[in-house]
């Protein structure tokens, strides 16, 4: 007969270690859930978050450790099977089919038959009670697809549970949802708690967290660094675990001396935004930039900071606000007006949305100018090759020459070819999001002067990096992101480390 301890445990995993080619993706972890109790599973990119529950959910193998679920060892080889033995997960992505009912997803792949023929009436009445337990509202004879994000994450968790799930593992559920919407969900998860379901919660959200998570399990860099209470963990200790950092050591580094940016505010203002806001992404929010400056936007993971840029550049399109180049209304609908208004984007993810590795240096180079001028006013041959040679030499680019395929380049060569891309555009502002990710210390060290002498010769430059002495070295001023808000500005010898940290941490 099961002990105590055994029966409380809903979920085990021990020694849980995982590799992928050059890489320990899990190194060692344990990571338990109980029954009735929403867990909270945290960390930054690449912490291992997600690798953990592919192994739990069968997708991938591990190499060593246990698995145990209700004190019985478990070893799913696809999430099929998962599900078969009470594991369900809800993807961020809802993973249904919209032209199908309510009822239809909630069933689907199980739907009960009569004389061979699906039985509508019983799919209804099932998934009436489903949702009932969730206390969602709905048709359930309604399209998918004519329902609300919400009602269809709402119509996800369902379907997992009309599996009988025992443990349920939620991915980022959040985050395209508004307060109203996310409240709804809580509420749903605290009358699953009370049944005795185990929840798995993964969110970057601090606030959240707080709210509805029982225990916080902490990853970083593929090991675990921390599994407490939520009522035992002060938010300013959780953000030091997530980073890495003490708060003996922030105190230390950020009085360190060290070349700081100079102070923001001394030039002119070029680009300004007031209450923009994009639902599921961040806002409402104000900022402004000036001609000179490095603006710093720091934040967590998921806190807004990439969000915002892209809608700065017109990726995205704003629900609400206003943005003002120079002053005048800038409605930005696409990357091409921003372009044309003097805006330029380096994005965080290099080689899936930046660099096209298979083309030389010398098209990576002129590819927007390219784009800019039109097909019937291409550059001459001539003209590539002695862009390309300028901002090779001038961004020491270290390449065998510009017919080399890029990616042949080092990480950091690539990041410098796609600064040189918007540089030859000539931008008056430049969002650099996450430039040093991936690249050598010498290599950042390039950048980061890099990004000083643009600043000095009057560029204005949004720099969003994961990396707190980066923000701290580089920028006069910063922005705050939290939970997609502006959680507060610092600036001069207000910016420092501990400063970023407390502003994340503070409680709302």
């Amino acid at each position: 007969m099961a002990s105590e301890a055994t029966r409380e445990v809903l979920l085990r995993m021990r020694g849980i270690t995982k590799d992928f080619p050059g890489v320990r993706a899990l190194s060692s972890v344990d990571f338990e859930v109980r029954r009735g109790e929403v867990h909270a599973l945290m960390g930054e990119n690449g912490a291992g978050k997600s690798t953990l529950i592919n192994v739990l959910t069968g997708v991938h193998p591990r190499e060593a450790g246990s698995i145990e679920l209700e004190g019985s060892p478990i070893d799913p080889t696809s999430p099929r099977e998962a599900e078969a033995l009470g594991i369900s997960t809800v993807y961020q992505e809802v993973n249904l089919i919209p032209q199908l009912s309510v009822a239809e997803n909630v069933v689907l792949g199980r739907q009960p038959r009569r004389w061979g023929f699906f039985d509508r009436r019983a799919i209804r009445r099932r998934a009436e009670r489903t949702l009932a337990r969730l206390e969602v509202r709905v048709d359930v004879q309604a399209e998918l697809g004519s329902c609300s994000v919400a009602v269809q994450q709402m119509v996800a968790i369902a379907r997992a549970l009309d599996v009988r799930a025992r443990l349920l593992v939620l991915d980022e559920p959040t985050s395209s949802l508004d307060e109203r919407e996310v409240a709804e969900l809580f509420r749903a998860l605290r009358r699953l708690r009370e049944e005795g379901l185990g929840v798995v919660f993964i969110t970057h959200f601090l606030d959240q967290v707080y709210e509805v998570a029982d225990r916080i399990t902490v990853l970083r860099n593929g090991e675990r660094v921390g599994q407490l209470e939520t009522a035992e963990l002060p938010r300013l200790r959780l953000i030091g675990m997530m980073l890495g950092r003490s708060i003996e050591r922030e105190v230390e580094s950020a009085r360190a001396p060290a070349a700081k940016a100079p102070r923001g505010g001394e030039g002119e203002v070029f680009l300004s935004a007031r209450g923009l806001r994009r639902r599921g992404g961040v806002g409402p929010l104000d900022m402004e930039v000036r001609t000179g400056e490095v603006l710093g936007l720091a934040g967590l993971l998921g806190s807004g900071r990439t969000e915002l840029a892209r809608l700065l550049f017109g990726i995205d399109r704003a629900d609400a606000g206003e943005v003002r180049v120079e002053g005048r209304p800038a409605p930005l609908r696409s990357p091409r007006e921003a372009i044309a208004r003097g805006l330029a984007f380096c994005p965080e993810d290099r080689k899936r949305q930046g660099i096209v590795p298979n083309l030389s240096v010398r098209e990576n180079i002129v590819l927007a100018l390219q784009a800019s001028r039109g097909a019937r006013r291409s550059l001459s041959g001539s003209e590539r090759q002695a862009i390309a040679e300028h901002w090779i030499r001038a961004l020491d680019i270290r390449a065998p020459g510009p017919d080399t395929p890029l990616f042949a380049l080092s990480g950091g060569n690539q990041q410098k070819v796609l600064l040189a891309r918007w540089l030859a555009m000539q931008p008056r502002l430049i969002i650099l999001d996450e430039p040093s990710r991936g690249v050598d210390v010498g290599a950042r060290s390039e950048i980061a002067r890099l990004v000083e002498s643009l600043r000095a010769e009057g560029m204005a430059i949004v720099l969003i990096s994961s990396e707190l002495d980066e923000l701290v070295r580089g920028c006069g001023r910063a922005l705050v992101l939290r939970d997609r808000l502006c959680a507060g500005e610092l600036e001069g010898e207000e910016l420092d480390e501990e400063g970023i940290m407390a502003l994340i941490a503070r409680a709302p």
